[in-house]
C-alpha cells in the first residue's frame, strides 16, 4: 500500500519523461498530467451536445454531429480526418405521444408519462383504446391464451436491483422492450407498453430499440415510466377491467445518407497496423446523449489529443472513429470494416467506450487467453489510474464486426450504478457528467492505445 501511495503521489510530481527512452510508467505519468491539467473532453462534449443534442441517425442533428466531430479533429491537427458514407434508417418520433389509464368507475383518466420505442409504428389518429393485461415474462403471456386477444400487453418485469452490475440487470429485462411487440402480436394483442429499462423510480420514460418479425403483425410499442408502471399495476390489481389509451404519431421514413467520422495519429513504424478507439455518434432523441454516447465519442477524440499534447508518436496508427447508427441499426459498425479505405490495413485492436462517462474502473477484454494475459501484465500501470480491473468481457457493439474477424476488442469499464438512471431518456444531459470522471476515462483509453501501439498484442 505504501508503494502504491508513493507511485500515486509521484504521478502528479513527475514533470516529464526521464531521459530519451521513457518507460511505460513515465508515459502514464505524462498522460495523467496532460489530461488532468489541460484536458478537453468535457469542453468537447459540451460543444457536441449543444450543437447537436438530438442525433438519431438520419436526422438533422446527426448531420450536424458529423460536422462537429470532424471539425473538432481537424482543429486539433489529426491526420486523415474524413467521413465515410453510410446509408442509415430514419425513424421519426412525431409530435404525439399520449397514454392514459381509465378505470371502469367514475374516476377521470390518469395521464401516463410515455414515449414510443424506437422503430415502432404509430397508431391511428385518436389512438388505441383497449383493456390491458399485465405480464412479467413471455411465458406468462403465452399462458393467458384467449385472455390476451384484443388487449394492450403491459410488460412489467423490473430490472433486478439485487445484481451489483446494472448491465447484467439490463440484459435480464430488456427482451421485453426488444421483442415485446412481436410477442404481443403473436398472442393477439393490439399494442405493447413496457416498464422503462431503469432502476430509478421516477416519472421519466426511457426509449430504446425494438423490432418486428416477418409474418407477425406489427403493433405499436411504447415505454412508460417506472412510477407509471407501478401505478398501472396497482390499478389493475384493484380493477382488472381498466383500459389504456395509447396514441403515437411515430413513423419510419426512407433511408438517408449519413457517415462515420474518422481521424488518426499515424504510426511512425507500422502505420498500416491500426488501433481503433471509438464511440457511437448517434443518440436517441431524448435528452442530449451526453452519456450515451457523446462521452465515448469525445473520449476517443481526447485520446488522440492527449497523446499529441504529450509529445508521443505511436509506433502504430491510432484511429478515432465516430460510428453512426448504433442505436437503431448498427450500419456504421458494419460499414467500417468493409469500407474502401480499409484496403491494405490490418487492425490489431479495437477499443470502445459506450457505458457512460463515469469514473473508469478497468477494461473488459474480448479476445483469446493470450490477449487477456498480455493485458494483465499492464495491470499495475492501470492501477495507477485507479482502473486496474482487467477482466474477460465484451468490447462493444460498434467494434463487434471487427471482433468477429478476430481483432481483439476492449471496452472501457466505468462505474455503472447511475448509467441506467439516464440511459435513453430526457435525463441524459451534460449536467449528469462529471468532468473529472469523463477525463479519466480518456486517459485510461489513451494509455491502453499507447501500450498496444508500443508492445503489440
Amino acid at each position: 500500500m505504501k508503494y502504491l501511495f508513493f507511485l500515486t503521489m509521484t504521478l502528479f510530481a513527475a514533470p516529464g519523461f526521464a531521459g530519451n527512452h521513457p518507460t511505460h510508467e513515465d508515459v502514464a505519468r505524462r498522460l495523467l498530467s496532460a489530461g488532468m491539467k489541460d484536458g478537453e473532453a468535457y469542453s468537447l462534449l459540451k460543444e457536441l451536445t449543444t450543437e447537436a443534442p438530438h442525433r438519431l441517425s438520419g436526422s438533422k442533428g446527426a448531420e450536424i454531429a458529423v460536422q462537429v466531430t470532424a471539425r473538432q479533429m481537424t482543429q486539433r491537427g489529426f491526420a486523415n480526418v474524413h467521413t465515410e458514407s453510410v446509408v442509415v434508417p430514419r425513424w421519426v418520433r412525431g409530435l404525439v405521444e399520449r397514454a392514459q389509464v381509465m378505470t371502469s368507475g367514475d374516476a377521470p383518466p390518469l395521464d401516463l408519462s410515455v414515449c414510443a420505442l424506437g422503430r415502432s409504428i404509430g397508431t391511428a389518429k385518436g389512438g388505441i383504446i383497449a383493456g390491458v393485461v399485465e405480464v412479467h415474462s413471455f411465458e406468462e403471456l403465452k399462458a393467458l391464451g384467449e385472455k390476451a386477444k384484443g388487449k394492450i400487453i403491459f410488460y412489467n418485469r423490473p430490472m433486478d436491483p439485487e445484481l451489483p452490475n446494472t448491465f447484467a440487470a439490463y440484459v435480464g429485462a430488456v427482451d421485453q422492450r426488444s421483442r415485446g411487440a412481436i410477442e404481443a402480436a403473436k398472442a393477439g394483442g393490439v399494442a405493447a407498453i413496457v416498464r422503462s429499462m431503469t432502476l430509478a423510480l421516477d416519472d421519466v420514460p426511457h426509449t430504446g430499440a425494438m423490432g418486428y418479425q416477418d409474418s407477425v403483425p406489427e403493433v405499436p410499442a411504447a415505454a412508460i415510466s417506472t412510477i407509471g408502471a407501478n401505478t398501472v399495476s396497482h390499478i389493475l390489481a384493484e380493477d382488472p377491467e381498466s383500459q389504456v389509451t395509447l396514441e403515437l404519431s411515430c413513423e419510419t421514413m426512407p433511408d438517408v445518407e449519413s457517415a462515420n467520422v474518422v481521424g488518426e495519429l499515424r504510426g511512425s513504424e507500422r502505420p498500416n497496423e491500426i488501433i481503433v478507439v471509438g464511440g457511437h455518434l448517434d443518440a436517441w432523441d431524448k435528452g442530449s446523449g451526453a452519456h450515451d454516447d457523446g462521452s465515448g465519442c469525445v473520449q476517443a477524440i481526447e485520446v488522440l489529443n492527449l497523446l499529441k499534447k504529450a509529445g508521443i508518436t505511436p509506433k502504430r496508427t491510432i484511429r478515432a472513429v465516430m460510428f453512426m447508427n448504433e442505436e437503431n441499426g448498427t450500419r456504421g459498425a458494419r460499414a467500417y470494416p468493409v469500407a474502401p479505405e480499409r484496403k491494405g490495413e490490418v487492425h490489431i485492436a479495437a477499443i470502445e467506450s459506450d457505458r457512460g462517462g463515469f469514473a473508469p474502473r478497468g477494461i473488459s477484454v474480448q479476445g483469446d487467453s493470450t490477449v487477456v494475459e498480455r493485458v494483465k501484465t499492464w495491470q499495475p500501470l492501470f492501477e495507477l489510474l485507479n482502473a486496474g480491473r482487467i477482466e474477460e468481457g465484451y468490447g462493444g457493439v460498434d467494434i463487434q464486426p471487427l471482433a468477429s474477424q478476430g481483432v481483439p476488442a476492449f471496452g472501457l469499464d466505468p462505474e455503472n450504478h447511475r448509467y441506467f438512471d439516464y440511459h435513453h431518456s430526457d435525463n441524459d444531459t451534460i449536467d449528469k457528467v462529471n468532468p473529472r470522471e469523463l477525463q479519466m476515462g480518456a486517459i485510461v483509453e489513451a494509455l491502453l492505445c499507447y501500450l498496444i501501439s508500443e508492445d503489440g498484442l
